[in-house]
């Protein structure tokens, strides 16, 4: 090779090793601020350039989130790509969920940055919407032929609820593993993989919650219907893609209307987060004031609250809305986020010592099941499509009885 091709080539690796890091950078910001909030300064920042250099590799903001949230859906199929050379599906399960660990080991480690978290998809501006979305369809269809083909439409709708709590484990991953030390990520890795496998119910364990009539705060007339829009909204386009003014359409009132219920966006996020977190925390409650083996208990908090996440009036709101808000308040709804799970994982643990349910992790259980509870709401359209009671037993079996177990759909 001549000397004007080795320098061709060397500056094209030059190019790709910036465009790499201004995009890992981007994940970053993404992650933090969200897509609409991240800002060419912050990017440039990062990755030690000015704007003017970024600009460069990418012409305008959304052409950088766009990049990097393509990177994420290329990343999530060549890991399942390779976890379907396995020859079963609890076995590509378990190199999927491998694959995962891996790669937040070697971020743990500086290897590796985040890759950037996909919840913004629905609030980019079309055609690059629609071409995203395309993507992520085909990484949920990608998902879901882990467990093989379909041959009827009870198992379609099966393998789609066990694809989605699969994905959205992986994705809640780096929130929970930051407690563990590193040499421990290998055990938290197989008491993970041992829910997945065989759920958390004892064996010989129904299905048979008891209804829990959770309490309705109608205390300022208005202020339900206004947060349960704006619940919905900020759950489909992020914290920034759903905006006051949008909000306000939704409910058909002025933009001012909005601020006699709250004083700004962030108060509006915080009270809509607070109305989840209460609605939670009434089923933990009542379930366990109504007694009963701590099985029957922990099944009627999950049957109650996918309930309200299927239920066209819900739903509760997504975590990935965090990323929007200022840290300080950030913080102060993941701690009660974190009081929630140790609940559940106290019922876990005293179903547990009354053999009820099995000898699983339970704080690792209950991360499981805040990741369940939080994916149900994208999963409103597939419930519709058949009878509740169904929909919220055949969504419940993912960790109730394991992705691999059918006793929960048997007719």
């Amino acid at each position: 090779m001549g000397e004007s091709g080795r320098g061709e080539e060397s500056g094209t690796r030059r190019f790709r090793a910036k465009r790499d890091a201004i995009l890992a950078a981007a994940a970053d910001a993404i992650n933090e601020q969200s897509a609409k909030g991240m800002t060419f300064a912050d990017v440039a920042r990062r990755v030690g350039l000015n704007t003017t250099s970024v600009t460069y590799y990418f012409k305008r903001k959304e052409d950088l989130a766009a990049a990097a949230f393509e990177h994420t859906l290329e990343r999530l199929m060549g890991m399942l790509d390779e976890a379907m050379t396995q020859h079963t599906p609890e076995a590509r399960v378990e190199r999927y969920l491998a694959l995962n660990m891996e790669r937040l080991a070697r971020i743990q480690r500086g290897e590796e940055r985040q890759m950037a978290g996909l919840s913004d998809l629905r609030a980019m501006d079309e055609p690059v919407r629609s071409a995203l979305m395309a993507g992520w369809r085909e990484v949920f269809r990608r998902t879901r032929l882990l467990w093989g083909s379909a041959e009827t439409r009870q198992q379609t709708d099966l393998h789609g609820a066990r694809a989605h709590v699969l994905l959205e484990n992986t994705f809640w991953l780096p929130v929970w593993l930051v407690r563990y030390e590193p040499d421990q990520y290998v055990r938290a890795e197989a008491r993970l993989m041992d829910v997945f496998r065989h759920g958390i119910a004892a064996p010989g364990a129904l299905w048979r919650p008891t209804p829990i009539d959770l309490p309705h705060d109608e205390t300022v007339p208005g202020r339900e219907a206004f947060l349960l829009a704006a619940t919905r909204l900020i759950n489909e386009l992020g914290y920034r893609g759903a905006s006051v003014q949008r909000i306000a359409s939704e409910l058909n009132v002025t933009k001012g209307s909005f601020y006699h219920h709250l004083d700004a966006k962030d108060d509006l996020v915080v009270a809509c987060y607070k109305r989840s977190f209460d609605t939670i925390a009434a089923a933990q409650r009542i379930a366990d004031e109504q007694g009963g083996t701590h099985w029957n208990r922990l099944s009627s908090m999950i049957a109650t609250l996918l309930d309200v996440q299927f239920s066209e009036l819900g739903p509760l709101l997504r975590t990935t809305a965090l990323s929007g808000l200022p840290p300080g308040v950030r913080q102060v709804m993941v701690e009660r986020s974190n009081r929630i799970a140790r609940r559940f994982a106290g019922t876990m643990s005293d179903g547990i010592a009354e053999g009820t349910i099995r000898p699983v992790d339970a704080l690792i259980a209950a991360q499981a099941l805040m990741a369940f509870l939080n994916a149900a709401f994208d999963m409103r359209k597939w419930a519709w499509s058949m009878p509740r009671d169904r929909a919220i037993a055949l969504y419940a079996s993912t960790l109730t009885f394991g992705l691999f177990d059918d006793r929960a759909v048997a007719e």
